[in-house]
């Protein structure tokens, strides 16, 4: 079965073992393309990004034709200084001698910080998972991508325009280290829509911003965060942008969201939406900040339906707002009106908190700014698997 981001026409993709992770467990994916595809890419605003942002910011600075994107898990190949560097060009080589084209290779790494590159079995495992190339092979290459990751993350969208079906895939990981600012969060897109190279980038900006840039676990940024997008043309459609970049955004959105889900640790997946700010980018400020609360995280572990904490991380998100004007929802639940708590059913609104998905809804104005951020609870698993992971 096609699915994730081999559902595109001219995709294929492998997942394979190399033994890059102590477990044994799959750790190299690589995508191919064919015919090569426009890249568009956005990164992890870290000073100390690893080897492969840097190297591929530096192809897509080309504008040359993508082939390729190969992914291994188990080391990030950050802070690991010029050797790294190499060791990124000459992965990225190797699979373009393999491949007997001279299209350009995007890498990506995840894994234990300041680790190099087991070359000798990368080398190997680039043989072995472009002799394992296939259309069905977008699962597995989601899964070979996971490090403390429960669940492979792929979603796909379809449409018939011109009287062709056009598709965009994706598949994502991450579970912890999730604070992207374009975690590890890495992400990868494709379509087989015809799109203008720049239109592509842009509109991959935007679609990143309304969902991999509005999603937190833990507050922390990665080395390693990056959205590869990949877009080859193959049904000769050219898609009207709008339609492209809502199609990329509904890809992008459900891959967050399941990140969200996949939280370490993580019991539910909390949506926060706000809305009566002057703009969009105010609303998003504000949930992502009460998203990423770690009072707010802990008292929905706790089942407490605890407004003063939301009220609190919507006060210092850095928005202006008048305190009177604020209004806070726990789900069906409202707590306050107006700036004034509200007389609620706290036992219900405890064991509304119990359900796998929470959504909390925070009214500042009337103005017409609307955004929404995704997050998870923070349970004692959360400490327990960084406590026992070498980062």
């Amino acid at each position: 079965m096609t699915t994730g981001v081999t559902a595109p026409q001219g995709f294929r993709a492998a997942g394979i073992t190399a033994g890059l992770k102590p477990s044994q467990t799959p750790d190299m994916a690589l995508i191919v393309s064919e015919p090569a595809a426009i890249a568009a890419g956005v990164f992890t605003t870290s000073v100390t990004r690893a080897a492969c942002v840097d190297y591929n910011l530096e192809v897509l600075s080309t504008h040359q034709p993508v082939g390729a994107i190969l992914c291994n898990a188990g080391q990030a190949n950050a802070c690991t200084g010029a050797q790294g560097w190499q060791n990124a060009v000459t992965c990225a080589n190797w699979v373009s001698a393999a491949l007997g084209s001279d299209d350009r290779v995007l890498v990506a790494s995840t894994g234990v910080i300041g680790k190099q590159l087991d070359m000798p079995k990368m080398e190997i495992g680039i043989q072995g998972a472009i002799a394992a190339l296939s259309e069905q092979g977008g699962e597995a290459a989601a899964r070979a991508i996971m490090t403390t990751d429960l669940i492979p993350k792929v979603h796909t969208v379809s449409a018939e325009i011109q009287g062709q079906i056009v598709t965009v895939g994706g598949m994502a990981k991450g579970s912890g280290m999730i604070h992207p600012n374009m975690a590890t969060m890495l992400a990868f897109i494709t379509t087989d829509a015809a799109v203008e190279l720049e239109a592509w980038r842009s509109l991959l900006r935007r679609a990143a911003d309304a969902s991999f840039n509005q999603i937190t676990v833990d507050g922390d940024t990665s080395t390693n965060d990056m959205v590869l997008a990949l877009a080859n043309g193959a049904t000769g459609v050219m898609v009207p942008p709008a339609q492209l970049e809502a199609m990329v955004t509904e890809v992008c959105v459900a891959l967050a969201k399941a990140i969200a889900r996949d939280g370490e640790g993580a019991t539910c997946l909390v949506t926060i939406k706000v809305s009566g700010t002057e703009d969009a980018t105010d609303a998003r400020q504000i949930a992502r900040t009460i998203a990423g609360s770690a009072l707010v995280k802990s008292a929905v572990f706790g089942r407490d339906p605890n407004w003063g904490r939301i009220a609190a991380a919507a006060g210092r998100a850095g928005v202006s707002f008048e305190p009177q004007s604020l209004g806070i929802h726990l789900g069906p639940f409202e707590l306050m009106r107006m700036g004034t708590p509200l007389t609620f059913d706290r036992t219900a609104a405890s064991d509304y908190l119990r359900g796998t998905e929470v959504e909390i809804h925070v009214s500042v104005g009337s103005g017409m700014g609307q955004g929404i951020a995704w997050g998870c609870d923070l349970s004692y698993d959360y400490v327990r698997i960084n406590a026992e992971y070498t980062t």
